[in-house]
């Protein structure tokens, strides 16, 4: 559990601002239900396994702190954010402990930074601590389970006069360390994603993002199915109900929901970008003048090899006489 350590911590002088920090998060993590969708304390553990049977979370909290909160989170993505950047820089050793500030880190991820804002991130580090995750994504072939918590560890430096907050650590699970790591485990999140002030919202924004992508089509997935991914702890009928008012209010960042049926003729939601009929237009754009170019391309070596025929005649010629 933390620790509250004295003056001059070592702090990584790095950390870029948020504004200047592409948003990054595991994809693995986002389609699947790692995080309660609630700010009320939840003891009820979350089940869930993916429709072939291959994929099982199991994550439960600790009695004095419930589960981490998809809020909670955000100092997850804070961090994968800050090392992918590292690593995009060149960075060949990339710490598992990062060294910041409590008011840089709250500052980053949108919240208060007052004493109300050192209050929740306090609460927010001890439930990412204790609480307890169980999968077979990633598991040792052995064992087939993985089991870990969010963070291996954090402190929250405080000033001996005052008691005011000032440096911070975050040291991260290997298991989390490990997946960020991988190549292509990554993607990118909409820079107002930390705005998003509803669990359930967040949730279904991150499956959208992770399945919806860039596809000119979009994504199409059955209400049940949608429901479970979420780990929603409400019953099909009252998250259907809650979805409706999602769908209605249109307020997710890059994509559109709406209601359709499935090829079984389930209930399901199609998520499509909403730049998809342009970011569509432009392909095609591309893709005819990537045409007209080697068409040009092929029509000027064609005409090359024609000057060099007549070139090569008229030297023959030349001879000749």
């Amino acid at each position: 559990m933390s620790k509250r350590a004295l003056k001059n911590p070592e702090f990584d002088l790095f950390i870029p601002k948020m504004n200047d920090l592409p948003l990054k998060d595991q994809r693995e993590v986002m389609e699947r239900p790692f995080f309660s969708l609630s700010k009320r304390k939840r003891l009820k553990p979350i089940e869930y396994t993916s429709p072939d049977g291959d994929v099982w979370v199991h994550v439960s909290g600790n009695p004095e702190f419930g589960i981490a909160t998809i809020w909670d989170a955000d100092i997850l993505i804070w961090a994968t954010s800050h090392l992918n950047q590292l690593r995009e820089r060149g960075v060949n050793e990339l710490p598992r402990t990062i060294h910041t500030t409590a008011y840089d880190l709250l500052r980053s991820i949108r919240r208060d930074t007052g004493g109300k804002g050192y209050k929740e991130l306090h609460a927010a580090l001890q439930r990412l601590e204790a609480t307890t995750i169980q999968t077979s994504m990633r598991a040792p072939k052995r064992r087939k389970l993985a089991q870990f918590g969010w963070l291996d560890g954090w402190t929250l430096e405080v000033d001996r006069e005052t008691d005011a907050p000032r440096g911070m650590t975050i040291t991260l699970s290997s298991w989390l360390y490990d997946g960020l790591m991988r190549e292509r485990a990554l993607l990118t999140l909409s820079p107002d994603y930390f705005l998003i002030s509803g669990g359930l919202e967040r949730a279904i924004y991150r499956i959208g993002r992770k399945h919806a992508g860039d596809q000119p089509d979009g994504w199409t997935c059955r209400l049940s199915l949608l429901h479970e991914k979420t780990g929603s702890d409400s019953p099909l009928k009252q998250f259907t109900y809650l979805l409706k008012k999602i769908v209605q209010a249109d307020s997710l960042p890059d994509y559109r929901m709406s209601f359709v049926n499935a090829a079984n003729g389930a209930p399901a939601v199609h998520f499509i970008r909403r730049d998809a009929a342009e970011r569509s237009r432009m392909r095609a754009e591309l893709a005819a003048l990537a045409s007209e170019t080697d068409q040009r391309a092929r029509e000027d070596a064609r005409a090359d090899e024609v000057d060099a025929i007549i070139a090569r005649r008229r030297v023959r010629r030349g001879a000749e006489d």
